[in-house]
C-alpha cells in the first residue's frame, strides 16, 4: 500500500504517489467508466490524489473525471484533488486567443477555479496550484485573490508550480495563506532542481515538492544516450528487489530528504497496478549517487 503524507495542517494527508490526470482523454472517446475504472485502481493502492488542470486534454480531462465520479460519488471522500490554472493555451475552446499565453489576474483565477468545480463536480477542491510563473503578475492582488478562495472555501489550499525560489517567495510575501508545494519537474534525467537552489528551497520552507515527469515521460527507460547508461543499473537493481525498472526509478527520488512525491500518469490498469513496487527498493547512498552519476554521464565534482 502506498503511503500518505501531511504537506500542511490545512488539508488531509496526500498520498506520497499521486496520479496525473493529464492523460485521460488521450485514445479514442474514452468513456467516464474508463476514467472510473482508473480512479478505482489508484484508490485499491493507496493513490489516493489525484492532479489536474484546467488545459489537461485540451480542457477535457476535468469533465471526464466529473463524470466519472457521478458514477460512484462514494468515491470522493477518499480522494484529494489538485487543480491547475493561468496558462492560457491557443484552443479551438477558446478561438478567441490570438497566442499562448499566461493570465494571473484575479477575474481569470476566480472563472477557471469556477470552471473547475463545475466540471469535477464538486463544491471544493484540496489544492489549487498557478500552473506558471507570470512575468506580468501582479503579486498583491492574485496573492489576495488566492487567500479569498481559501476564506471561501472554494479551494483548501494553494500553492504553485514550476515556480523558482524568488517567484514563490514575491507571492508568499503577499498572501495570508501559506503556499503548500511547487510542483516541478524532477527526474533522473532532469535534475537541475538538485543544484539550482530550487529543492532547498523547499526544504527550509517544509514544502514537499511534487514532481511532474518523474520518468522524463518515458525517457529514463527509452533509448537516449542518459538512458542506455542507467539501464544495466536499474536492471540490476530492480532485480535485486523484484520489481521493474521503472520502480527503481521513482524510489530515487522517493530517497530525497525532501520528501518528493512524484506524479505519474498512465491509462494502463496494469501498470497502475504495480506503482506501489516504488516503495519496495532501498537504495543506499552509494548506489543513489551511482544513477546519479550514470544520468549525468560523469562523477560528480
Amino acid at each position: 500500500m502506498i503511503p500518505s503524507l501531511k504537506i500542511h495542517s490545512s488539508l488531509p494527508a496526500f498520498s506520497r504517489l499521486i496520479y496525473g490526470a493529464w492523460r485521460l482523454a488521450d485514445g479514442s472517446n474514452p468513456s467516464a467508466q474508463d476514467t472510473l475504472t482508473i480512479i478505482e485502481v489508484c484508490l485499491e493502492q493507496g493513490i489516493s490524489t489525484f492532479d489536474h488542470a484546467d488545459i489537461y486534454g485540451n480542457y477535457r480531462c476535468e469533465t471526464l473525471f466529473g463524470e466519472a465520479l457521478k458514477l460512484k460519488p462514494s468515491l470522493r471522500e477518499r480522494m484529494q484533488l489538485i487543480s491547475k490554472c493561468d496558462i492560457m493555451r491557443m484552443s479551438d475552446a477558446y478561438p478567441e486567443r490570438r497566442v499562448k499565453h499566461y493570465d494571473t489576474s484575479p477575474s481569470h483565477i476566480r472563472g477557471s477555479v469556477a470552471h473547475t468545480l463545475k466540471r469535477l463536480g464538486v463544491e471544493q477542491i484540496e489544492l489549487l496550484l498557478l500552473h506558471r510563473p507570470d512575468p506580468l503578475m501582479d503579486a498583491g492582488q492574485t496573492g489576495a485573490c488566492l487567500d479569498a478562495l481559501v476564506q471561501e472555501g472554494r479551494v483548501a489550499a494553494v500553492g504553485v508550480s514550476n515556480f523558482k525560489s524568488w517567484d514563490l517567495d514575491l507571492l508568499q510575501s503577499a498572501m495570508r495563506s501559506t503556499l503548500v508545494t511547487n510542483q516541478i519537474e524532477i527526474s533522473l534525467l532532469e535534475r537541475s532542481s538538485f543544484h539550482d537552489g530550487t529543492l532547498a528551497h523547499s526544504q527550509r520552507l517544509g514544502l514537499p515538492p511534487m514532481a511532474w515527469s518523474p520518468l522524463a515521460g518515458g525517457a529514463v527507460l527509452g533509448d537516449g544516450e542518459a538512458a542506455r547508461r542507467l539501464r544495466p543499473a536499474l536492471q540490476r537493481i530492480a532485480e535485486q528487489h523484484g520489481v521493474a525498472p521503472d520502480a527503481v526509478a521513482l524510489a530515487w527520488l522517493l530517497a530525497h530528504p525532501a520528501r518528493i512525491m512524484p506524479i505519474v500518469g498512465t491509462r494502463h490498469p496494469q501498470r497502475l497496478a504495480r506503482l506501489a513496487d516504488a516503495f519496495k527498493v532501498s537504495l543506499d547512498r552509494e548506489t543513489w549517487f551511482e544513477l546519479w552519476t550514470l544520468a549525468a554521464g560523469q562523477d560528480v565534482p
